[in-house]
């Protein structure tokens, strides 16, 4: 069986690489691509989507989402992905034209009439489906689950309590969470373990036209170390195919909207305050091995068209 998703993305590098792997798995259908304001701007995100796209040329609409986040004023992290939010790499300019839609209408439409419940997988800020679950609520008992990138239940990469989706739109974050769909929240606890290693990566560069692309774009991801390179948002998509490789924990969580930890996803890692329930899977650890061995995997076996 496929996974049938639909990626709320702001491409961004990471994301550039978990929307390959998606589009080029056979085991995940995406129904749709929807655009945030995020890691740069929403025209910039959208064009980006695109282009990932139509290097695929794959027949997947692309709709064009917020350009702002609910209340908070918007800060984006071209300071880690560059000015455009994926250089390095000259794509097509021949771009497929973005749905006449907003995003939240099409997310509506492809939740609503499809034959099967759809997995949303946001790896942007949360403000789409903060508006989508706000103007139409009636989605939710058609939505299978939540994969989202985004939270720690540690220390933050955006400020020293908040993860950069989550700090982006909090309100938005709010209103997922609280939303009574399935989330997996899959966060910085263990995407700063599963690093893209620069073996990983000298090897992406020859492998094939995909891992020239990746390995160009990935070499100018500023959230990087010696021991590698995030690839935050592909993270969703290895625990899609791979549940296995990553540890999980149920907990409850909740986001913190404003004062100097805005942003923030306290997990309540005893249980002891809201009467034994939760609202979350919320992922602890990862076989970081693994990870780049999949990955790698599969790139070789993307036959560009």
């Amino acid at each position: 069986m496929t996974i049938k998703i639909v990626m709320d993305t702001d491409p961004g590098i990471d994301d550039a690489a978990a929307l390959t792997m998606a589009l080029n798995d056979p085991q995940i259908e995406v129904k749709l691509i929807t655009s945030v304001a995020g890691n740069v701007t929403v025209d910039k995100t959208t064009k980006n989507a695109q282009k990932i796209v139509r290097f695929f040329n794959k027949n997947v609409p692309v709709a064009a989402g917020a350009k702002q986040p609910l209340i908070k004023e918007f800060e984006d992290a071209a300071r880690i992905h560059g000015e455009s939010g994926m250089p390095g790499y000259d794509f097509p300019e021949d771009l497929p034209k973005p749905l006449d839609k907003s995003a939240v209408e099409a997310l509506r439409d492809t939740i609503m009439s499809s034959d099967e419940k759809i997995t949303l997988v946001p790896t942007g800020s949360y403000t789409n489906i903060g508006l989508l679950f706000s103007e139409y609520p009636e989605v939710k008992d058609h939505i299978e689950r939540i994969v989202a990138m985004g939270g720690s239940l540690g220390k933050g990469n955006m400020t020293s309590a908040a993860e950069f989706n989550v700090f982006t739109d909090p309100d938005a974050a709010k209103i997922m969470y609280q939303s009574g769909v399935p989330i997996t929240m899959v966060g910085l606890d263990i995407t700063m373990k599963a690093l893209i290693t620069p073996a990983s990566l000298s090897k992406l560069e020859t492998m094939n036209e995909t891992g020239k692309m990746l390995h160009d774009i990935i070499i100018h991801d500023g959230d990087n170390s010696d021991k590698g390179i995030a690839m935050h948002d592909v993270n969703t998509i290895f625990y899609l195919l791979h549940p296995e490789a990553i540890k999980t924990t149920p907990m409850w969580v909740d986001i913190v909207t404003d004062g100097p930890a805005i942003g923030e996803t306290v997990g309540d890692i005893r249980g002891a305050y809201h009467d034994g329930k939760t609202n979350a899977e919320v992922c602890v650890d990862i076989d970081a091995q693994a990870f780049n061995d999949w990955f790698l995997d599969e790139v070789a076996a993307i036959a560009k068209p």
